[in-house]
């Protein structure tokens, strides 16, 4: 039994006044209380959370695991303890590794492994094309048995439009979700960074905004046409999240996300950072009022869920002139924490239960995991230290990536520990509170 005690509680649907005791047994939420002080019972684990909040385990869609045939990048081992160091109990891996998640036995694969994974659960998304070529939808039926979560051809769109329209009508009657990556890819092909100012200044090649906003009303169209849904991954201009606006106010079946990445950076630290590879990545990043446009999108609700895009990297692929980089930023043990920091950079712009939602209820609701703490609720928890202040050094993390624009940064507000089904799979309270047994 373990008890989570004096904290402050999210429990999916309100920040709740006072301090409140949680308590944690066999997998599930048993009892939430109000706080009556420290338990006695020496057969318990008990944490006093005296500052911290307790939360539904956070969920991120969008990760890049690598794994199988890229695994000295990554793999489902070395992201889910990752992904459970940054306070995620669940991730979805991106089905773009090879050979490509585009049948029921590569779903299995990540399935099974992600399940005996050490640290977050690891769920399958499915290709939507054979081998992600966009001319073939997968056999959809089949992966969503094996356990897919929601289907995409990330790493680049879907490329025939006629394609993406069949398979929102096979998806539309499965209710599962097509994350489309938005991007014309002849626009972007040969860019390097946003096309502006600073491209300008970099000499370098620039990716139009209009290969994003394309994409973004071609999905558009089609979910409008089908009424299959479609959620958009790593928006970043804000015409691209206006035309989204304008689409749920039809009251479509869209979602979409926002990369930290894209809300902590801008186009500039490219050149503040003398054109260090750390930051290149598709979508690049944008402009200043690009990055105003998303903050709007996460107060006004546009925006449905925070998602790293955790894309890692070997160093040798990485740290080399930006031209010759490949695309990517890795964030997973700190993307919680770069957004908590900017929020209080940002004199809390929104509410805390509104960001926390984006992490939790967001993302949860759109591939159907509930993210409620009750009594009898699976007891998937992480606990937020709003104040713990710590620098990022990507040397010590279990990721495989060693290069990221967040290394060396101090930032405030992380994660200090994840419960996964009752079962703790990150830890770094017990040098810090006290911890009684």
């Amino acid at each position: 039994m373990i008890w989570l005690c004096n904290a402050t509680l999210y429990d999916g649907k309100d920040l709740r006044d006072g301090k409140w005791d949680i308590c944690v047994e066999s997998g599930k939420v048993v009892e939430i209380t109000p706080s009556r002080g420290k338990k006695s019972n020496f057969q318990d684990d008990i944490y006093d959370l005296e500052g911290h909040i307790v939360c539904p385990g956070f969920i991120d869609l969008h990760v890049h695991l690598r794994d199988p045939g890229q695994t000295w990048r990554e793999d489902i081992d070395s992201g889910s303890l990752a992904a459970a160091a940054g306070g995620f109990t669940h991730v979805v891996a991106m089905p773009n590794t090879t050979p490509p998640i585009d049948d029921p036995s590569g779903v299995r694969y990540v399935r099974e492994k992600g399940r005996k994974a050490k640290g977050a659960i690891v769920l399958p998304a499915g290709a939507v094309t054979v081998n992600r070529e966009g001319k073939m939808i997968t056999e959809m039926i089949g992966m969503v048995d094996e356990g897919a979560v929601l289907f995409t051809d990330d790493g680049s769109p879907v490329i025939l439009a006629k394609v993406m329209r069949i398979a929102l009508l096979y998806l539309r009657d499965l209710g599962i979700p097509l994350m489309e990556h938005p991007e014309e890819l002849t626009l972007s092909e040969g860019g390097h960074m946003n096309e502006g100012r600073a491209s300008a200044l970099c000499g370098l090649k620039g990716i139009p905004r209009s290969s994003e906003i394309i994409g973004v009303e071609r999905a558009i169209a089609l979910c409008r046409e089908t009424m299959g849904r479609v959620h958009l991954t790593h928006i970043s201009t804000k015409e691209a999240l206006e035309s989204i606006r304008r689409a749920k106010q039809e009251g479509l079946p869209l979602t979409c996300d926002v990369t930290p990445h894209h809300l902590v950076f801008d186009e500039e630290m490219i050149i503040k950072s003398y054109y260090s590879s750390a930051f290149k990545v598709n979508p690049p990043l944008r402009a200043r009022e690009d990055v105003e446009a998303l903050f709007k999108g996460l107060r006004d609700g546009t925006i449905d869920a925070i998602a790293t895009d955790h894309a890692p990297y070997h160093v040798d692929e990485k740290d080399l002139p930006f031209e010759e980089a490949s695309f990517g930023i890795a964030s997973l043990e700190c993307a919680v924490a770069a957004v908590l920091d900017l929020w209080y950079k940002r004199g809390k712009p929104f509410s805390l239960k509104k960001l926390l939602e984006l992490l939790t209820i967001g993302p949860g609701s759109i591939i159907g995991i509930d993210r409620t703490l009750k009594p009898g609720s699976r007891a998937d928890i992480t606990v937020l230290n709003l104040e713990k202040e710590e620098r990022v050094d990507a040397e010590k993390w279990n990721s495989k990536a060693r290069i990221t624009p967040y290394d060396g940064l101090t930032l405030r507000g992380w994660p200090v520990m994840t419960l996964l089904g009752g079962r703790i799979v990150y830890d770094s309270l017990r040098q810090e509170v006290c911890h009684e047994v």
